[in-house]
């Protein structure tokens, strides 16, 4: 299907949904009158080719609970009014050509379980704000230009389990939380510049389906506690300098070389005998 969203749907002031996803080929920008209507509560207009910038006034949709407008070219900046986005549950906005920070704000929308935005332009830190969101259970921002280390209060909220950070310029060190939260199922922090050890915080409630930490600056041991975690599915701390011998137990039976290869004095199963 090819055409643009035309004004005239803004006519239609009782629409609570407008799906417009995966046609590929819908062109042209968003309606900037599509803010006028305010019984809309699903707006997704994923998997198209179109451009422009996020309606400047997209926070006076009060009602909206799903904003969709992933995998398109979408440009410029997000829109500061987004935060007044009260009843905002899932945020897409992931693979587009977004710029600047994420708001700093973002913690009014307490709605928000998911949040994605991945593959952009996105520059700045990861607002600390973001922590307040008690009910955000998926962040992913991995792919973006975004700077500074983690807020610690990431590892902190009670729901969140599928955190992406992967390929991107943040630094500092890892916060002990992220990994002794026992709700932390997906975490990827691959791809960065973070430094220091990895904290020695696993226990017998740790279960991660993934927990990648490859091509950063890491170093000193693997931690022993990993040894004691419930479950680890996919581990992958390659492209480090980590050092020492890798622990033994149940999580790194099934682990294999390329899990740990290129670091500066690795050694143990399943690399070579110390």
């Amino acid at each position: 299907m090819t055409g643009k969203i035309s004004p005239e749907i803004c006519k239609l002031d009782h629409l609570t949904t407008l799906v417009v996803a995966d046609w590929k080929a819908i062109s042209g920008e968003i309606p900037p009158c599509i803010t006028s209507l305010s019984n809309l509560r699903i707006l997704d207009l994923i998997g198209n080719r179109i451009s422009g910038e996020i309606p400047a006034d997209i926070g006076k949709l009060q009602r909206l609970t799903v904003l969709n407008l992933a995998d398109n070219t979408i440009s410029g900046k997000i829109p500061a009014s987004i935060v007044n986005l009260a009843s905002l549950k899932h945020l897409d906005l992931s693979n587009n050509q977004l710029t600047g920070q994420i708001p700093n704000d973002i913690g009014k929308l307490a709605m928000m379980s998911r949040a994605l935005m991945s593959r952009n332009q996105l520059t700045g830190p990861i607002p600390s704000s973001i922590a307040s969101i008690y009910r955000l259970a998926d962040l992913d921002l991995s792919g973006n230009r975004l700077s500074g280390s983690i807020p610690s209060g990431l590892g902190q909220m009670p729901v969140l389990s599928i955190l992406n950070l992967d390929s991107n310029s943040f630094s500092g060190q890892i916060p002990s939380s992220l990994l002794s939260n026992p709700g932390m199922g997906i975490l990827n922090l691959s791809r960065n510049g973070f430094e220091g050890t990895i904290p020695d915080v696993f226990g017998s409630k740790s279960y991660f389906m993934v927990l990648d930490l490859s091509y950063n600056n890491l170093k000193g041991r693997v931690p022993a506690s990993l040894s004691s975690a419930k479950y680890i599915g996919h581990l992958d701390l390659s492209h480090n300098h980590l050092c020492g011998t890798i622990p033994m137990g149940s999580p790194f039976d099934h682990l294999e070389a390329s899990s740990f290869s290129n670091n500066d004095c690795l050694c143990g199963n399943p690399l070579k005998t110390c």
